[in-house]
């Protein structure tokens, strides 16, 4: 389990945290977990989210199993900066829909002293590393990567699979349209069915 920085000196300067994975593994619940622990320990918190994730809330970060917490989503990661500069901790979810700046603003929050809490998708649904996140994952203090259980192996899923027809590579949904598998089962039903990437809209 993860355990907090408790160092505490004059010149401790913040820190970056990620929680990586496939769909269904838990990120979302255990970023709340960690804003939550913040907020009792009176430290001033913000969450952020994109603006597009609206599968369960416009307002506020929502797991897969209902736990929520109040959240501002923005278009732009540079409204981040603005909104979340005086915080003690700042956490952002749904990374992966983000462009590239979200790197640079994130480490600017904590090269400025704030401690950054990331939770995103790995992987899109074709395997690939996902828009900014291995560079998040490169240049942050700790990375957690969490897994979901296979249905069809019971081996643990590291891989988001999509199952309804749609090409595009932001598809939003739930368990009517993504499942998350072992490597095996990706293997079987994805790479060996020689998936066309050129087919698929970006």
């Amino acid at each position: 389990m993860f355990l907090e920085n408790t160092i505490n000196h004059s010149k401790q300067s913040g820190w970056m945290e990620v929680i990586c994975g496939s769909m269904f593994s838990g990120k979302t619940e255990e970023l709340i977990r960690r804003l939550r622990r913040a907020e009792m320990a009176g430290q001033n918190v913000e969450i952020f989210k994109p603006k597009t994730d609206t599968r369960y809330s416009d307002v506020d970060v929502v797991s897969h199993n209902k736990n929520k917490i109040r959240s501002t989503a923005v278009e732009n990661p540079n409204e981040i900066i603005l909104l979340g500069s005086n915080c003690d901790v700042v956490g952002i979810d749904e990374a992966q829909f983000f462009d590239e700046s979200i790197v640079e603003i994130a480490n600017q929050l904590a090269n400025n002293g704030i401690r950054v809490v990331i939770a995103g998708l790995d992987m899109d649904f074709l395997g690939r590393p996902f828009g900014p996140m291995p560079n998040l994952m490169a240049t942050a203090e700790y990375v957690t990567k969490v897994h979901a259980i296979c249905r069809k192996t019971g081996n643990l899923a590291n891989y988001s699979m999509r199952t309804s027809a749609g090409k595009n590579l932001v598809e939003l949904g739930e368990t009517e349209a993504y499942d998350a598998v072992s490597r095996r089962v990706f293997v079987d039903e994805v790479l060996n069915k020689k998936v066309n990437s050129d087919s698929f809209e970006f």
